[in-house]
């Protein structure tokens, strides 16, 4: 008898092996590396590394962040599209990645409709309107825009750097506003919020994230937000539609991509993962003390969304006039 039980138990194992071996060469059976094409310590390396903790406890592997900074983020970019599809390297890419620096920089290592493939949009950080509240009267947007149309010699804004969304936003407000306006690039908004509460600048159009803690201490004046509803921890703040200014819906949001030739049930693997994850109330309230709102998309969300504003990206550069190497 304990033979024949010794018997069936092996044969039970035996048939159960084919489906082990199915789920040890399931993606992922090893560390997965994430490129992030900026420095440490920066939002977006900050927002990745909360991202791989849940991931890493929900599928079962580190996922290893690996910063790799330098030209605007595109040689990252570039070492994601340049690593093998086999899953087990993936990126973060921004809108400036996937649509604006094509119009920005006259050459780039990548393609983005060639090189990379999306999983979907991960958070959505939009830009906030920010006057200096001692130095400006301006209590709404439509106050500013008179207010800057009758400055003479037009208004200074901020940024932190040419072809940033926050460049190319007061670039697209002035030229919309009808309003002489002169870029001035910081290296960061921790450059810049102390220019414009000295006086020597006017206005920025700026991410929300960096500006908070001066708008809830009253030092800055908080005019609109660019994304498309209002923000949902300052909500006192209009949309760009309700101060006055229509077809304004911009942000700095950001995506994760494979290379090209990732298989597709890697992909979907890991947009079922990171549902799951943004699905949680706590996970959603984290990034939102972080600045950010984290959202799921589809891989065809995201394309569609890219498509969809590439015409005001383009635009924006253009008004601009700026141009990379």
């Amino acid at each position: 008898m304990t033979t024949r039980r010794t018997l069936l138990a092996a044969g039970t194992g035996l048939l159960a092996a084919p489906g082990i071996v199915q789920a040890q060469g399931e993606w992922p059976n090893r560390p997965v590396r994430i490129i992030v094409p900026w420095p440490p310590g920066g939002s977006t390396d900050v927002l990745v590394r909360i991202y791989a903790e849940r991931l890493q406890a929900l599928l079962g592997q580190n996922f290893v962040v690996e910063n790799r900074a330098g030209a605007g983020g595109n040689i990252g970019i570039d070492a994601t599209a340049k690593a093998a599809p086999d899953g087990y390297t993936m990126g973060i890419a921004s809108v400036g990645h996937l649509v604006i620096n094509r119009f920005l920089y006259t050459r780039l290592p990548y393609d983005p409709d060639r090189d990379l493939v999306p999983v979907g949009i991960a958070w959505d950080l939009p830009n906030v309107a920010v006057v200096a509240a001692q130095h400006n009267p301006s209590q709404t947007l439509r106050d500013f825009i008179a207010w800057g149309k009758a400055k003479r010699g037009g208004i200074s804004y901020g940024s932190p750097g040419v072809g940033t969304t926050p460049h190319l936003s007061g670039a697209l407000f002035c030229a919309r506003a009808g309003i002489e306006g002169t870029h001035v690039p910081f290296r960061g908004a921790a450059q810049t919020i102390p220019a414009m509460l000295s006086g020597d600048l006017d206005f920025a159009l700026d991410n929300l994230t960096s500006y908070v803690p001066v708008i809830q201490e009253g030092r800055m004046r908080a005019l609109a937000v660019t994304s498309a509803e209002r923000w949902p921890t300052m909500d006192q703040i209009p949309t760009m539609a309700q101060a006055g200014m229509d077809n304004f819906v911009v942000s700095s949001w950001q995506g994760f991509i494979f290379p090209n030739g990732t298989p597709r049930a890697v992909i979907d693997r890991l947009s079922a993962a990171l549902r799951q994850i943004v699905d949680d109330q706590a996970f959603k309230d984290r990034f939102l003390r972080s600045g950010a709102l984290a959202v799921w998309t589809s891989a065809e969300d995201l394309k569609a969304r890219a498509d969809r504003e590439r015409p005001t990206w383009q635009e924006a550069v253009r008004i601009s006039g700026a141009r990379l190497e």
